[in-house]
This record gives structure tokens, C-alpha cells and sequence, in this order.
């Protein structure tokens, strides 16, 4: 449902409706919208980093970074409202949620090593990863490229464009 309508438009009333049961069961399952917002940030960061993972196994280098990328911006192109509640840095106290972005944060820095940055560069690099696979990608969802120009291409060379600042980074 927040793939289909956007995660601002989904409510509790419509999942109890959805699901066939009275408003007041939700409760039994989630605390409130924000409850259900915090088990849909779970659910993507989960999904996401399952994608990220199999994109990266078996590849080393420039062919792992793209494939990371081409994964994410594939993963948000298939649910944009789920992927829209896991944009926000979890709090520190979400103990399910950072373990998450530390795992996510692992694999990254490890696909980065063969690159020899420093750590911070490394994190500078995710950083500018997620930037640019988060940034085309809800472009994308919103309808944001209307010109005849396959966007497949443009998405390549955006990120041939970040390899090759990876490539110069202060090691």
C-alpha cells in the first residue's frame, strides 16, 4: 500500500481495512503510524541490504560499486513508499535499525577496500553512493526525466562519474 500510494498517504484505517480486521486490532501489532513507519524502515532496510548483498558478491572494484548502485536505484524504483520510510538516519537508541545501517555500512566500506581509502574517505564515498543512487532514483519515481534520453545510460554515467571521484579521493 505505501508503494502504491505513497507512504504519506497510508494510514492505519486503510491496512485494517486491507487486511480485513477492525482498527483497534492494529494495536495489538504496531504502536500507532509511527509504529507501522518504524516496521516499514525495518522491511526496507532488511530488503535493501539483501540487494545490496547479492549485488556485491562475485564482484571486485568499479564492477561492484555499479552494481550496488544499479541495485539500490533498482530497489527504489520497486517500492518507493516502503524505501520512503528508511530514508532518515535511525536514532540511537534503535538498536534494530542502526545494526542494520552498520551491516549495510560493512559491506559497503569492504566493496570500497580494494580502492584504498581512508576511513573517513570510505565514508565520504558511501555517502556520495547513496547521494547518487537516492537522488536519480526518486527523480525517477516522482516523473521527474520527461526527455526522450534513456535514463538507463544516464544513471551509467552518473555513476562512472562518482567512481572516477573515488578513484582521485584523498587516500
Amino acid at each position: 500500500m505505501a508503494d502504491a500510494h505513497g507512504l504519506e498517504q497510508l494510514t492505519l484505517a486503510q491496512v485494517a481495512t486491507q487486511l480485513g480486521v477492525r482498527l483497534p486490532s492494529l494495536y495489538n501489532h504496531v504502536e500507532g503510524l509511527p509504529g507501522l513507519r518504524h516496521e516499514l524502515a525495518l522491511l526496507s532496510g532488511r530488503q535493501l541490504l539483501e540487494r545490496i548483498s547479492r549485488a556485491a558478491v562475485g564482484r571486485a572494484g568499479d564492477d561492484a560499486v555499479l552494481a550496488i548502485c544499479r541495485a539500490y536505484r533498482a530497489y527504489v524504483l520497486e517500492h518507493p513508499g516502503v524505501y520512503a520510510a528508511a530514508v532518515r538516519a535511525p536514532a540511537p537508541d534503535d538498536t534494530a535499525l542502526v545494526a542494520l545501517s552498520e551491516e549495510l555500512i560493512g559491506i559497503l566500506l569492504a566493496v570500497l577496500a580494494p580502492y584504498g581509502l581512508s576511513e573517513t574517505s570510505a565514508l565520504h564515498a558511501i555517502r556520495g553512493l547513496r547521494s547518487v543512487a537516492h537522488g536519480f532514483a526518486t527523480i525517477e519515481v516522482a516523473g521527474g526525466f520527461g526527455m526522450a534520453l534513456d535514463r538507463d545510460e544516464s544513471f551509467q554515467r552518473l555513476v562512472e562519474g562518482l567512481i572516477a571521484g573515488i578513484k582521485t579521493a584523498e587516500k
